[in-house]
């Protein structure tokens, strides 16, 4: 390390540089480390001990716990501060304290850098397997519509490959970019939803809720607005609990209107499945973000009878709920009962380790939607209980180390946003599997990362970039990338 660099003063500055400042400045400040220092320097100019051979650095200039000796974390905040990120807008909370903690034993599940990889290699991997089981489970269905074998594999896999592209733009772009443009993002999406009603709709399974794009198939609006919540939602309700005390209640009705018209425009087109994942991130993002205790259980109490009202006015609907919790008669074996039946069996023929891929039983168009909203029932059918099991796991995780980050990010927007779309996500998926098994009514929510359908594939990758962007905002993720640059 040149001297010039090492002994070179550091200016007042804002932002993300300040955090490397910091650590260095801890490490010099404490007298016990200078006096170290200042004996093995004596030492090493006699014997040579006490350096490094392959780095050149000491070993207790690492004790300061990143894993960066001080040399090297004054030129990383040069690095950064000649690079311009300093300038970048954050939070008044953000990056006061780095806190250095010992993650060893089963504290390394707290470790936001095992997290923060953890999470990214759980969504290529969910991915990654969810087009080789589209194309398994879609494969004879394509077949017995003449077409190729093929066609739904590839279609996955260009939507993967688009929202794998989509995912590395988004987390390009700073927390204060999405901040900024959430409210573009949640009018967008409404504006889309409302186009559904129009003879640009697409009716699937009773749910109007497509868009017919000529030459191109189909989008599912509801997908962007799920994000869209998950990134406006958390702003909002922070910038009207600020005003709660003035204004008092009115300070929420704009938010409330603008989330009860997304509400509506989704219930236009009849699909409540996805108006419940909805309301689930809009409760979130209210109680995380400091809304009124008793006027959160008032409209949750509300909701709860919309919801009801939703589903005593639908034939289909009860249909489905006494299918579920109810012993089918043998005459609704071949009709409502029929799609529910038929995912049991294909979870209880594939046992501990499946029948293999490709092997398949039940999607010879026995399985209704089985490379949709029942490709759980095909995983559990042909990679057994161990594949079954997997999923389950690595939805776990990405769950975990979103709540872990989310929990120790000093940003508090980027903390919300985090929640929200583990909420999403997870949420979804634990809807779509109790689906599948049998403990919750049919409600055509797809699997996310897994299921065939190229919305919600690049919305949720969209949403994963989105959240390592957010997760860029904890102090350590962040010294780890700038180190990994240096």
């Amino acid at each position: 390390m040149p001297t010039a660099v090492r002994n070179s003063p550091m200016p007042p500055v804002t932002g993300y540089a300040s955090m490397a400042r910091r650590v260095y400045d801890d490490y010099e400040s404490k007298p016990e480390r200078r006096s170290r220092k200042k004996a093995r320097s004596g030492r090493s100019a006699v014997s040579g001990v006490g350096r490094n051979k392959a780095t050149g650095s000491r070993g207790e200039d690492r004790e300061n716990g990143t894993g960066q000796s001080p040399s090297r974390l004054n030129l990383m905040y040069h690095k950064v501060k000649d690079s311009g990120v300093s300038d970048r807008p954050v939070d008044t909370d953000t990056f006061e304290v780095l806190k250095v903690t010992d993650y060893s034993g089963i504290h390394a599940l707290m470790n936001p850098l095992w997290c923060y990889y953890g999470f990214r290699i759980a969504v290529i991997a969910l991915t990654c397997f969810g087009v080789v089981m589209v194309f398994s489970a879609s494969s004879v269905t394509m077949i017995s519509y003449g077409l190729s074998p093929w066609k739904q594999a590839l279609t996955q896999g260009f939507f993967c490959v688009l929202g794998l592209i989509a995912c590395f733009v988004s987390m390009r772009f700073h927390s204060e970019s999405y901040r900024k443009a959430s409210f573009v993002f949640v009018v967008l999406s409404i504006c889309l939803q409302l186009l559904t009603m129009t003879p640009l709709g697409i009716e699937v399974n009773g749910n109007k809720g497509w868009i017919g794009i000529p030459g191109l198939g189909s989008m599912q609006p509801a997908e962007f607005m799920k994000l869209a919540l998950c990134i406006w939602l958390p702003w909002s309700v922070a910038s009207a609990a600020k005003h709660y005390q003035r204004e008092g209640f009115k300070a929420y009705l704009p938010l409330i209107v603008i989330f009860m018209g997304c509400l509506g425009a989704v219930m236009l087109g009849g699909d409540l499945g996805t108006a419940l994942i909805l309301v689930a991130i809009g409760v979130t993002a209210m109680l995380v973000g400091g809304f009124p205790t008793k006027w959160l259980i008032g409209s949750g109490l509300v909701l709860l009878a919309l919801v009801v009202l939703f589903v005593v006015t639908s034939p289909n609907r009860m249909l489905r709920i006494t299918a579920a919790y109810r012993p089918c008669p043998a005459s609704a074996l071949q009709g409502e009962c029929y799609q529910s039946m038929h995912a049991k069996y294909a979870m209880a023929s594939g046992g501990l380790f499946g029948v293999g891929i490709g092997n398949s039983r039940e999607k010879w168009n026995y399985l209704p939607e089985a490379h949709n909203d029942f490709i759980f029932a095909i995983i559990g059918e042909e990679t057994g209980f161990v594949g079954a099991a997997a999923v389950v796991i690595l939805f776990a995780i990405l769950g975990w180390c979103m709540f872990v980050i989310a929990l120790q990010t000093p940003d508090r927007y980027a903390s919300r946003v985090l929640i929200c779309i583990a909420i999403w996500i997870v949420g979804q998926a634990l809807i779509n599997i109790m689906v599948v098994i049998g403990l919750l009514p049919v409600m055509g929510v797809p699997l996310p990362f897994v299921s065939a359908g190229g919305s919600s594939l690049v919305m949720c990758l969209f949403a994963a970039g989105v959240s390592t962007s957010m997760m860029r905002m904890q102090p350590e993720i962040h010294m780890d990338i700038t180190s990994s640059r240096v």
